[in-house]
Formats: C-alpha cells, structure tokens, sequence
C-alpha cells in the first residue's frame, strides 16, 4: 500500500529531504490536484524549517489515501532517484505484457464448436448454416466532390474482405455507391438466397457520414445525398426480412456522426471520415391461442452495431493503412475470434482505443442499439 509505504520513510524523509526538492514535489501535487494551494502555502510557510517543511509535506498527503501517496512516491522517483532508491522506495515494476497480434485468423477447435452447440445461451452454429453465411460489404471512396476522397479505403476494402470471407461469409461487394444505392443493395441483400440456411450476416458500410446518415459518393453540403442508417434494421428486420428472425445481424459503420462532414485532420497522413408501420401486438383473444404456430416476433431482435466513433466526433483513418476501427477489427477478430464471443470482441476492439491518439486526433469506437440475446461465436477454419 503507497500510503503505508511513505508512512514508514516518514523519519528518514524529514531527515534527507532537500528544501528544493520539497518545492518541486509541492508543484507536481498541485498539478495533480492533490494539494492545495492553501495547503502548499502552508507547507512553504516562511517560518519554517527545511524538517518542518517536510513533516507537514509527508503528512498532508498520506491521509489523502493510496493514490495521492502513489502520486508522491512517483514524483519522488522523477525528481531525484537517488533518494528515492535511498528511501527505499524505488522498485522496478513488472514490465506490461505487450499483446501480440495474429496477422491471420487463428482457427477454432472441433471440440470448442461441439461443446457450444447444445449451450441455450449461445446462437445455433451448424457446420451447414456456417456453410451459408453472407456478408454485405460497401466501401465508399472516391466522391464527385474529391475533397471527399477516402484515400487509405482501399486497404479497408479488401482488408474487410479478407477477414470475412475467412470467418465464412460469402462478400457481396459494393463500391462507390451513392445514398439511394446503398439502401437498394441492402433490400437486395435482404433477398440474397443464402438468408434462409445462414446462420447469421454481416453488414459493413464505409464511408463518410454525420449522426445517423452515411453519405452517398454524389454528397455536397448544399446537394445532400445520404443513406439513413436506421433503414439496415428496417430492411434486415423481422417484417421486411423473416429469413433473418432469430439471426444475430452484424453491422459494422465506418463513418463519422457529426453535423457536417470535416476537411482533413490536422496530421498529414490522418483523415477524418466526417463529409411507419405499426408493431405487431396481441389482441385479447390471442390469450387462449392454442396453435403452436402462431408467434408474435419483435420488429428489431438480434442486432449489434459496432461505429467507428461515438455521436458528435470524427473517426479517423490513415492515407496508406486505412480506417484506425477496420485496424483494430482485423487485429481483435484474427487473435481472438477462435475462442472469444462477438460481444467480447467488440469490447476489446473497444478497448483498443483507450490508448489511441495521434496529436489531436482522439476516437472512441461505440456499440450501439444492441439487441442480441445469447452469445454469437465465429468459429473460423471450421
């Protein structure tokens, strides 16, 4: 414990500790917010002694806990070492595993697959309905106005594709579509004939977009042209697509959810990607249906997005690597998509971005509207 170990120097702290060294440690703890700066004054008071300075120094932060005596210890190593290491203080922390990531999907094991199968808590995953999986892709890239211009997609196009057509989907690939031929191919996709034996789908759209749109290769401030995000759960849900009731559906958005779409990033090879039918409901007769046939379905089950960033920001992407989200994705699925269900996934892609920034650039990739109910696994190379 940080507060138990400063405790214990206490003596020889006040013994050894430079008048200079105090004041240093008195402004690292006020930048860190551990003293005040009437507790500094109080510290520095011009009456006192270099030991009295450094008795009310070691005192005013220990009873403030482990973090604040952590923060001290910390700022003692920095500033002088030697007397840290002559305090006793130093300690040479267990250096952090660095995770190592699989540049190819790693396969899943017959026996892992077997085990799931008879498991209430996870989707269904025949060697048959795995045999059928599909996948729509759409990579927007090149727009009619070329400030717009996705370079570095073209690596997440077929970086996408590969990582698909490994997990078992079939790739129905799209190309610089504009808004109303991305809602054409999804009601396309939504009759794609493989549905039926499938056990579920994926759906990935890049582009850019603002909050709630992706827009189409012709899009202009002043010409919109974009496709509403929310029409994939009307296309691929219960009512407009029966084939897919009780499939987990997968939907994956590279695009930004700001109001208007942005220039370029300030780094030089990081850009942003900124550019009613009623519910089915019982009647009271339906209490003492008998049919074992009759069956009220949600209009929305089954789904998971995963978004490139969360509402009101930018996600970036770099000019020669692609998208930082399709990065991270290839990495968590290759390493992990053997023995990891699509949620923990999704959560270490998530995870991934707690260490992302590159000047000012900051993302946070976010899940959204997720309805799945059971754990849904890849099971690749079976």
């Amino acid at each position: 414990m940080a507060e138990d170990k400063l405790n214990s120097v206490r003596p020889k702290f006040v013994d050894k500790v430079s008048r200079p060294l105090i004041g240093q440690l008195l402004d690292d703890l006020l930048l860190d917010r551990v003293v005040t700066r009437g507790e500094k004054d109080y510290v520095l008071d011009k009456d006192n002694l270099r030991d009295e300075m450094a008795r009310r120094l070691i005192d005013t932060v220990t009873p403030k806990g482990d973090t604040a005596s952590q923060k001290m210890i910390d700022h003692i190593q920095l500033r002088d070492p030697m007397f840290c290491s002559d305090l006793g203080l130093s300690f040479a922390p267990e250096p952090k595993k660095q995770q190592e990531w699989s540049t190819s999907l790693i396969p899943t094991t017959t026996n892992f697959w077997k085990k799931n199968q008879n498991d209430p808590d996870i989707y269904p995953g025949t060697k048959e309905s795995i045999g059928n999986r599909v996948a729509l892709l759409i990579t927007n890239i090149k727009f009619a106005n070329k400030k717009g211009n996705r370079n570095g997609a073209e690596k997440d196009e077929q970086n996408m594709k590969n990582l698909l057509t490994g997990l078992g989907y079939e790739v129905v690939n799209h190309t610089d579509l504009t808004g109303e031929e991305i809602d054409k191919a999804i009601i396309e996709f939504s009759k794609h004939p493989k549905l039926e034996g499938t056990d579920s789908v994926v759906v990935v759209i890049m582009s850019h977009g603002k909050l709630g749109f992706v827009y189409g290769v012709n899009h202009f401030p002043n010409k919109p042209d974009v496709f509403p995000t929310d029409n994939i759960y009307k296309h691929l849900g219960s009512e407009k697509c029966p084939a897919l009731l009780d499939k987990p559906k997968i939907i994956i958005i590279q695009a930004c959810r700001r109001a208007v779409i942005e220039e370029d990033a300030p780094m030089p090879d990081v850009q942003s990607d900124d550019m009613d039918q009623p519910g089915l409901s019982p009647s009271a007769d339906d209490e003492d249906m008998e049919d074992d046939s009759y069956r009220i379905v949600h209009k929305e089950k089954d789904f998971i997005c995963l978004l490139s960033c969360t509402p009101d920001t930018v996600s970036y992407r770099h000019a020669i690597r692609g998208a930082v989200l399709i990065q991270y994705i290839v990495e968590v699925f290759n390493t992990f998509s053997h023995s990891d269900h699509l949620e923990e996934l999704f959560r270490k892609v998530l995870q991934r971005f707690e260490g992302f920034a590159t000047g000012q650039c900051t993302q946070m990739a976010s899940k959204d509207r997720c309805t799945i109910t059971k754990h849904f696994y890849f099971y690749p190379g079976l």
